[in-house]
């Protein structure tokens, strides 16, 4: 299985104004590949390829004093990701989505690119990094050691910090037997499991909504292109970011503390993308479930264990004692039903989750085959 690894690195002012000035150009690249992709089609009729355009990519290279700098497999990957880009496209309208064709990009928000590890960028015997182009080694806190040495890595900028993703590649672990536990993904808490715990949701956004509105509000009253923009800009980036380091940390533990206890995690497969777009879609986003959802999947793969989903049509309408199916409305947080079973909403609908997922009922064993098949 391929993981990933995030270090955060510490380029000094000369390093970082490199790094900055090898994205723009590698900005400049994709955005003179896509304006090719379109003149050739709109004057010939030909649609262009990665091997087309990798092929001119020397001829580029000579022609552009800025490009020459930097590493060669580096800004093949700059036309291999413009490459993945239309292939998204033409995914989408085969399968009858928005399509969204391809656009350029802006140098502001163009903030990472990818290498080959000793091809462009290399981990020094001091265990710094060396970038094509890059004077002196940047310095690299590596906060856990790599498992084994990777192949590929990504840079990436994000609220004026700098940092590198290392891809590596792991054995699975066997899969081992475990307790299971059914999950409830919710809105009122993060997650309900079916033992009848309740994970809190932190709300990162709404605690730090009334700061973010302040900053809002100062940068709209800024001028386009002014230096106050800029910071003010610069000031509700980081905020941004903060929120989401926040936010990644607490799932982080959430995952791994799931993980370490149960052996089988059984999870809806929800339509979150769908659910994203509706009239909850900011509290969905806050919630961040595919982020957990992920989480948990590499990290039960990772420790041996299972991770099953299952259909969520009304896991939360029945009853997880009789199995009464009993229209609730979305505001009603208490499971009630006539034979006397009254639970938190979201732990009923875990408890029947379980159920789906491994046939049995909390606590009251591993069941038979058929019972598994009837579920």
């Amino acid at each position: 299985m391929l993981l990933s690894y995030k270090y955060r690195i510490y380029p000094n002012r000369t390093q970082a104004a490199a790094l900055g000035e090898m994205l723009a150009d590698f900005c400049q690249l994709y955005n003179a590949a896509l304006e090719q992709r379109i003149a050739a089609y709109q004057r010939r009729s030909i649609s262009l390829r990665y091997k087309d355009q990798s092929a001119e990519l020397k001829a580029t290279r000579a022609a552009h004093d800025g490009l020459a700098r930097w590493s060669y497999t580096a800004e093949q990957q700059v036309l291999r990701k413009l490459e993945k880009t239309f292939a998204a496209f033409f995914g989408r309208i085969r399968r009858g989505a928005k399509p969204g064709f391809p656009r350029f990009r802006a140098r502001d928000r163009y903030h990472a690119a990818d290498f080959r590890v000793a091809d462009g960028l290399t981990i020094r015997k001091s265990g710094r990094l060396g970038f094509v182009g890059v004077p002196g080694e940047i310095k690299v806190r590596w906060h856990r050691p790599l498992p084994s040495k990777p192949k590929s890595a990504i840079l990436t900028r994000r609220a004026g910090k700098w940092y590198i993703v290392f891809h590596v590649e792991i054995a699975a672990a066997e899969q081992q037997d475990g307790a299971a536990i059914g999950i409830d993904l919710g809105l009122t808490s993060l997650a309900a499991l079916s033992t009848g715990e309740l994970i809190a949701r932190p709300n990162h956004t709404k605690h730090a909504a009334k700061k973010l509105r302040r900053l809002q509000r100062a940068l709209a009253r800024c001028k386009r292109g002014s230096t106050v923009r800029l910071k003010r800009k610069a000031v509700g980036a980081k905020l941004h970011a903060h929120i989401g380091n926040s936010r990644r940390d607490h799932l982080h533990k959430v995952s791994a503390a799931l993980v370490a206890r149960f052996g089988r995690i059984a999870i809806e497969d929800l339509n979150i993308k769908g659910l994203a777009a509706g009239v909850l879609a900011k509290h969905v986003q806050d919630a961040s479930w595919t982020q957990l959802v992920s989480m948990l999947d590499y990290k039960a793969e990772k420790a041996g264990g299972q991770i099953v989903k299952v259909n969520p049509r009304g896991t939360s309408q029945t009853c997880p004692e009789c199995g009464t199916v009993a229209v609730k409305m979305l505001a009603e947080r208490t499971h009630r039903c006539d034979c006397g079973c009254v639970l938190d909403r979201d732990v009923a609908a875990a408890m029947v989750i379980h159920y789906r997922a491994f046939g049995f009922w909390p606590g009251t064993g591993r069941g038979t085959p058929s019972q598994r098949d009837a579920a």
